[in-house]
């Protein structure tokens, strides 16, 4: 993007174009190329018009909107099959959260960015083959490869979804990194949204109470059953359209969190040596463990993929640094222990997804702690470890695909 930029600079029919096209990554490229105006009249005008904040939220354009409409709503239909055909709730969403979640998502994404028939054919039949595939697996709720084929096909619809927000390029590392700044604002957005509607409905179910109506089964079965799954999709419809909302929160948070969850990791592995608990022996200890690996994970990704080329903290670079160091520590402690429990007790579904998980985890935070201990001695640029990650990120689907559908197979139902 920024080569076609520089390539195409005076030339205003093409740059138009190219930031209709994908106007989040032009408007991203074309910053970190001319930060600051004062330049060209193109480079004026552009910076202007990239860079212009409104006072007003924007809804975008009629077809927008009665396409997020038409999407949640189709959402919302699928939710409500359980109601609307007596089908055991247990059994349908632990199966469907993901698809009622993040196929919305794909779909505008695959709309908004004219995705090509033959990629939306091709991502249509993967959707529906898993979403047979992962209703018509035997009702066996005790079934660990059931519940791992549930939690994995989340990652690899999020990949679906991936696919689709860079334009079907799966190739472009840089619409990866776009992706998970989106994901990092699109938790902001959900978050908020979560926390009104939570209000009002604490209000609403009040509200009736005080008249005499109980109707908190009638509320959670009906309205919000039926409007949660739009969540996702009206976030990212205001985030898409409104960038200003969140995109100068999530870089704050990630800057806040960052030291907090080094200082937590650090005196947390201190408290495990002197508190007697490890994860070797301790199931339920090691879930929890792995868990917690997960999450800071996720925020030193985001963390990263938020880091503007142009303008990057010295504090911020080494704050991360030493918390992918100190992450590198506690996986190694995690898979040691996940080592440990299948040379005494054997390999399980559980045990085999744990490990895959543990080797990918380890390995990307030794090239990302590599990269960022190169950038601290500013031999490459933030953009380097970036690539880093964005070129690693489809390993983690791979295996989610192999958790999902060949688990079951190998281990049984």
């Amino acid at each position: 993007m920024k080569t076609e930029i520089q390539t195409h600079l005076h030339e205003p029919a093409y740059l138009e174009r190219l930031y209709r096209s994908n106007r989040s990554a032009f408007k991203q490229a074309f910053n970190e190329l001319f930060p600051y105006p004062g330049g060209t009249t193109a480079v004026d005008y552009w910076h202007a018009r990239l860079n212009y904040s409104s006072d007003t939220i924007q809804w975008g354009t009629r077809k927008d909107l009665v396409f997020v409409v038409a999407a949640a709503a189709i959402a919302a239909l699928y939710a409500q099959l359980p109601a609307l055909f007596a089908i055991d709730s247990d059994f349908f969403f632990p199966r469907n959260i993901a698809l009622i979640g993040l196929v919305p998502l794909a779909m505008y994404f695959a709309w908004k960015y004219a995705l090509p028939k033959g990629k939306v054919t091709m991502l249509t039949g993967l959707i529906l083959v898993s979403g047979v595939y992962i209703n018509l697996m035997p009702d066996t709720p005790q079934s660990d490869t059931l519940t791992l084929s549930c939690l994995h096909l989340a990652v690899v619809l999020w990949a679906v979804a991936g696919f689709t927000f860079g334009g079907g390029n799966y190739r472009n590392g840089a619409q990866r990194v776009r992706f998970l700044t989106y994901n990092g604002d699109l938790l902001v957005m959900m978050g908020l949204i979560a926390i009104s509607a939570g209000i009002l409905s604490g209000v609403t179910i009040n509200l009736f109470a005080a008249i005499g109506l109980q109707i908190e089964d009638i509320y959670g079965r009906y309205v919000i059953t039926t409007c949660a799954p739009a969540i996702p999709l009206v976030a990212t419809y205001l985030i898409q359209h409104n960038p200003q909302l969140v995109g100068k929160i999530s870089p704050v948070i990630a800057r806040i969190f960052c030291p907090l969850v080094l200082i937590m990791l650090v005196v947390y592995l201190v408290a495990m040596v002197y508190g007697g608990k490890d994860p070797y022996t301790d199931r339920n200890f090691l879930l929890l463990f792995n868990v917690m690996l997960i999450g800071v994970l996720a925020i030193i990704f985001f963390s990263i993929a938020g880091i503007s080329s142009t303008a990057t903290s010295r504090m911020s670079i080494w704050t991360i640094t030493l918390l992918a160091t100190v992450t590198v520590i506690v996986n190694s402690i995690a898979l040691s222990a996940i080592l440990f429990r299948i040379a005494e007790w054997g390999i399980t579904p559980n045990r085999a997804a744990v490990l895959g998980a543990n080797v990918l985890v380890l390995v990307n935070l030794i090239l990302v702690s590599v990269q960022l201990g190169r950038v601290v001695r500013q031999r490459v640029p933030i953009t380097a470890v970036q690539q880093t990650i964005a070129r690693y990120l489809p390993a983690y689907v791979l295996w989610a695909l192999v958790v999902t559908f060949v688990f079951p197979l190998v281990f049984g139902w």
